[in-house]
């Protein structure tokens, strides 16, 4: 992606993120140097996606140490345990950021007994690792996904798991980006994803802008074009990933993943090991997060439901196991038995 397209910059000591929520129609760069306010902006979706939310944590982390900065150590070291609490309860579903600000908080721990200004300095360092390890995983997960992509694959998506939803270059869309850099002559479907329109108004904006054929479709029209032979594989992005194999992912992907079982279609996950929540058996353990009812009754502030109608919105599904045909990750290809083969990398996070 260009640098333009970039979703996470850190500017001596400013966060800017692009704001997600105006794309396509507006390219809006919000600028952060406090805590709060890049919390808002992982509640609010200004800046989402796993691998992002967990990036832009961790920068939200070094924005609090340096608030905190003129505070005594003590002082200090307890605002901390605040502020991460703070980043924690944005949004419950996303793995990566729980493993992120952990990362951030192991490094504070293990350096309590240096001065603040020294804390901060390693703090940020931290940061900019976690930034830079998810270009080079993402660019990882992107050649072995590539490895499953035929030449002129018809690939369907599912919500936006590309540059946009990441440091850079994308989990799924990784994989896209690296089948057509590659020269596969692939293209893509790209469902809306509703009621937020990740496809729609990312995953669309994105294709579009690297060049690589896409076709804009409704969430139910997915399963027309499978039953026409349409589409060979599914590429999704993730949430959280249980030990079992089972995904968490944006709603609707479960849906996407019966469906390509029935009519015999690859369907594959690509994301990172930090992805992998390793304390928790199957899906059923995942909570979901339910969002404001406006994201289903509105469409970009315009109402298309009846005042005070009962609204039901939760943000992810899971889709079990037995529909997943493999996990792609930056070690390698995950096929089942997935018990076996996800506990396998455990040591490998």
């Amino acid at each position: 992606m260009s640098n333009k397209l970039k979703p996470i910059q850190w500017e001596n000591g400013v966060l800017k993120l692009i704001d997600q929520t105006r794309l396509p129609t507006e390219f809006i760069i919000n600028e952060y140097t406090d805590y709060i306010g890049v919390a808002k902006a992982i509640k609010d979706m200004i800046v989402r996606g796993a691998p992002a939310i967990g990036v832009t944590a961790a920068y939200g982390i070094v924005l609090g140490a340096r608030e905190f900065r003129d505070n005594s150590k003590e002082v200090f070291m307890q605002k901390m345990n605040e502020v991460c609490d703070v980043l924690r309860n944005t949004r419950p579903t996303a793995v990566n950021l729980f493993w992120a600000i952990d990362r951030m908080y192991a490094v504070l721990q293990n350096n309590e007994n240096k001065e603040v200004a020294d804390i901060i300095n390693i703090l940020e360092k931290e940061a900019n690792a976690i930034y830079n390890e998810d270009v080079e995983i993402n660019r990882a997960i992107g050649q072995f996904g590539n490895s499953l992509i035929h030449p002129g694959d018809i690939i369907l998506t599912h919500c936006n798991a590309g540059a946009l939803a990441t440091a850079d270059f994308g989990t799924a869309l990784g994989v896209i980006r690296a089948a057509h850099e590659a020269g596969k002559n692939i293209s893509v479907f790209a469902d809306e994803t509703r009621p937020f329109l990740q496809g729609a108004r990312l995953t669309a904006f994105e294709l579009q802008h690297e060049g690589i054929p896409v076709t804009l479709i409704t969430d139910n029209m997915a399963g027309h074009f499978m039953k026409q032979k349409k589409i060979n594989c599914v590429i999704v992005g993730a949430d959280r990933i249980t030990t079992n194999g089972d995904v968490a992912n944006k709603i609707g992907t479960y849906s996407v993943a019966v469906l390509a079982k029935e009519n015999n279609i690859p369907f594959y996950v690509a994301a990172p090991i930090s992805t992998i929540d390793f304390s928790l058996e199957d899906g059923e353990q995942i909570p979901i997060e339910e969002r404001n009812p406006q994201e289903v009754t509105h469409i970009a502030g315009v109402q298309i439901a009846p005042e005070g109608i009962k609204v039901a919105n939760p943000a992810f599904d899971v889709t079990p196991n037995k529909y997943v045909t493999a996990i792609i990750t930056e070690k390698g290809v995950i096929y089942p038995p997935y018990n076996e083969n996800i506990l396998k990398l455990k040591n490998e996070k």
